[in-house]
Formats: C-alpha cells, sequence, structure tokens
C-alpha cells in the first residue's frame, strides 16, 4: 500500500474505534474488554504468522524487547485512557493524547538522531490546535478538582507510554523483528500485563454474549488492533514516529464525523475551525516523502 492509503486507512479504523468502544461498556469491566481484545488479536496474528511460515522464534532478549513494546503501547497506555475517562471526559482524553505527535518528535531525536523538522513541528501544532478547538465546550467547563488532576495526570502518562512505545516499535523492526509476529507478541504480552491489573483491581472476568458486544469486539479486534496496529507501525517504519504520530490528532476528527452521524452531535463554531486546522496539518504531513529513521 501507498504511504497515503496505510495513513487514510489507520486513521478511518482508529477514528471508528471510539464509537466501537461504547458498544463495550457495561457489563464487562473495561480492563477485561481490553484483555478479550489483545488476546483475540494475539491469537489472529499469531495464526496467521504460522500459516505464512513466518519466524515465530525468538531470542530472549528480543523477547524482553517485545514484552516492553506490548507493557508501554498496549499495556499501561489502554489502561492510563480507562482510567483517565472515569474523571475525564473523552473529549478532553483525545486532546491530551493528541499531544503524542510532539512526543514522538522529541523520541525520534533522542534515541534515532532524527533531526526536527519545521514543517512536521507546524503540522503538529496545526493538529493539536485543531483537536484543542473540537472539544473546546468540554475543556472550557474543565474542573480544577482533584479527580480532574488525576484524569489529567492517566491521560498524560499513557500518552508518554504509547509514545516510548512508538520508539520501541521502531526499535524491533530495526533488528529484523517482522511486523506481524511482533504486534502478535507483543499483544500477547500486554494481555498478560492487564489481565494481572484487572485481577488486582478486583475485576471480574466477565463475558457477554449480546451481538452488540460479540460483534463489537471482533471488530475492534481485527480492526481496530490487527490490522490499524501492523499499517501503523508500517508507516512508522516508512516515515518515522514523528510524522506518523499525527494519526492522533486525525483520529478525533474521523471519531467527531461518526458521532454526528450515529449520535446527532450538535456542531459548534469552533469545531468546524479545528476540523479545518486538522486538515491542514494532514496535507502538511503527507506532502513529505517517506523516510526511514536510522537505525540505532
Amino acid at each position: 500500500m501507498s504511504t497515503l492509503h496505510l495513513y487514510a486507512i489507520t486513521t478511518l479504523i482508529w477514528g471508528s474505534t471510539w464509537l466501537a468502544i461504547t458498544f463495550q461498556l457495561g457489563v464487562v469491566p473495561p480492563a477485561v474488554s481490553i484483555v478479550w481484545r489483545f488476546a483475540l488479536s494475539a491469537l489472529i496474528l499469531l495464526a496467521y504468522a504460522l500459516w505464512r511460515r513466518l519466524p515465530l522464534r525468538f531470542s530472549a532478549r528480543d523477547h524482553l524487547w517485545m514484552a516492553v513494546q506490548g507493557f508501554l503501547m498496549f499495556g499501561l497506555s489502554y489502561v492510563c485512557v480507562y482510567l483517565a475517562e472515569e474523571d475525564l471526559t473523552s473529549g478532553l482524553v483525545a486532546v491530551v493524547f493528541s499531544i503524542i505527535v510532539f512526543w514522538n518528535i522529541i523520541g525520534m531525536r533522542l534515541f534515532f538522531g532524527t533531526a526536527v523538522n519545521p514543517a512536521t513541528l507546524f503540522a503538529a501544532s496545526l493538529g493539536v490546535a485543531g483537536v484543542v478547538l473540537v472539544f473546546w465546550p468540554e475543556i472550557a467547563n474543565f474542573s480544577t478538582s482533584s479527580r480532574a488532576a488525576r484524569g489529567l495526570l492517566f491521560a498524560l502518562v499513557g500518552t508518554v507510554a504509547a509514545s516510548l512505545g512508538n520508539m520501541i516499535a521502531l526499535r524491533n523492526q530495526h533488528h529484523r523483528i517482522p511486523i506481524v509476529p511482533l504486534i502478535g507478541w507483543a499483544m500477547g504480552y500486554s494481555t498478560i500485563f492487564i489481565a494481572i491489573y484487572a485481577a488486582l483491581s478486583g475485576d471480574e472476568f466477565a463475558f457477554e454474549w449480546s451481538f452488540s458486544y460479540v460483534a463489537s469486539l471482533i471488530y475492534l479486534a481485527l480492526f481496530g488492533s490487527v490490522l490499524a496496529f501492523a499499517f501503523y507501525l508500517t508507516l512508522i517504519k516508512r516515515i518515522g514516529a514523528d510524522r506518523a504520530g499525527y494519526i492522533g490528532a486525525a483520529v478525533p476528527v474521523v471519531a467527531l464525523l461518526l458521532s454526528t452521524l450515529f449520535e446527532d452531535l450538535q456542531w459548534q463554531a469552533s469545531m468546524v475551525v479545528g476540523v479545518l486546522l486538522c486538515i491542514a496539518g494532514n496535507v502538511l504531513i503527507l506532502r513529505g516523502g517517506d523516510r526511514r529513521a536510522p537505525a540505532s
């Protein structure tokens, strides 16, 4: 696939997962739903790798790095997002998470020596500013209570964890670990981490057999995890985590459009301006050609 196709499909899939997750809420504790999601995703990926005869045996050192990637990218970041949404609105969490594009720029500079591209930095600023405007009504009502501060802290930790996971993923690809086995093992390890967290939190490992829950789980596992992360890690390798991370600013726009279609969201002037800024940032990000980050 071309870079544009990978970028567009990943953005559309992750933008739709915000709506799909709403069908997961209710009977099953959120952390347990994430366990089922990543367990299913890991099984799909590893089975596909076995079918395609991709390598599945790696050194203990490689497994350690894959476990670190899984803990950061899929484990800690997802748990923190769910914890943050207990104290903050989803819009505020989306705004904080969009800042991942800046963390990725810093990470690429620190860990891989990639020069900071002024155009990328400007595009990132446009994107984050656009997300802020999109969710401005929620930001304007932000509370300074201790619960809100706790939620903000969880959101920041989750964003930093996801960004560090991006760096580890790029490191693992530089060490010639194929993407499919890499994601499969990483998600497998993250399933263990999240299951331990859920058990320590006293969550019941329940399952809901309703059509909406099972269908959304399959969608989140197959599209939101298997395909989207495979495309995203391919993008990171191809154009660098700094530019690929802009998806974090583009996803809320897709989620907003879907919310308009399915949840009767009422638009405001600030939302329109915010979407236009995000689109402008997307154009700037995608104008550059493919660029592979230097190996560490």
